[in-house]
């Protein structure tokens, strides 16, 4: 599948999702046929959130989709890491950094304050969007925060990067509405 042809098949499977139709079916037969390896047809930069699950947001069974969760969807090195195996080895063609609408990170970013080291180091990499979209509303900042990691995954992986430029690899950033279930794409 090219870019257009995956990128469609997630905006079916979120259709399936927000009219109730989703259908995966991770049987017994599939979980065997996948013991070999994996052949994920896209990459999710997804946040931790407890309500945001990529699998089901896109109608996915397993082994569908390569996803990394942390919150805030920030692409720090350990994501990058993961992200950088899928890119090289399984030859995934598209990334998605998908924010969501009441993000706790983003919102503690929004805040401010001291939220202990480890929450701070997460939150450091939320600033420039906090910036960014001074004045706006949190959607928006959102929308900003996973556009910048979208920017941040070509810009500071060489494996990335690499792939961007060889046109081997399209990253893109969306938005999950979570009362409708709706993502929303927004480049």
């Amino acid at each position: 599948m090219n870019v257009q042809e995956i990128q469609e098949r997630l905006k079916e499977g979120n259709k399936r999702y927000v009219e109730d139709k989703e259908n995966p079916t991770s049987d017994q037969g599939l979980r065997n046929s996948l013991t070999g390896g994996q052949q994920p047809f896209a990459i999710i930069l997804s946040c931790a959130d407890s309500r945001v699950v990529p699998e089901m947001i896109f109608d996915c069974n397993i082994g569908e989709l390569f996803v990394v969760r942390v919150a805030g969807n920030i692409a720090n090195m350990s994501s990058m890491a993961s992200i950088e195996y899928a890119v090289a080895h399984l030859n995934c063609k598209l990334i998605l950094v998908l924010g969501h609408e009441s993000c706790g990170a983003v919102t503690a970013a929004v805040n401010g304050g001291d939220n202990g080291p480890n929450l701070n180091h997460l939150v450091d990499h939320i600033t420039d969007a906090v910036q960014a979209g001074e004045g706006k509303e949190l959607a928006e900042v959102i929308k900003i925060n996973a556009a910048n990691n979208a920017k941040t995954l070509a810009s500071n992986s060489q494996i990335i990067g690499d792939a961007v430029a060889n046109n081997k690899v399209e990253i893109k950033s969306g938005y999950y509405n979570l009362g409708s279930g709706v993502v929303d794409f927004l480049d």
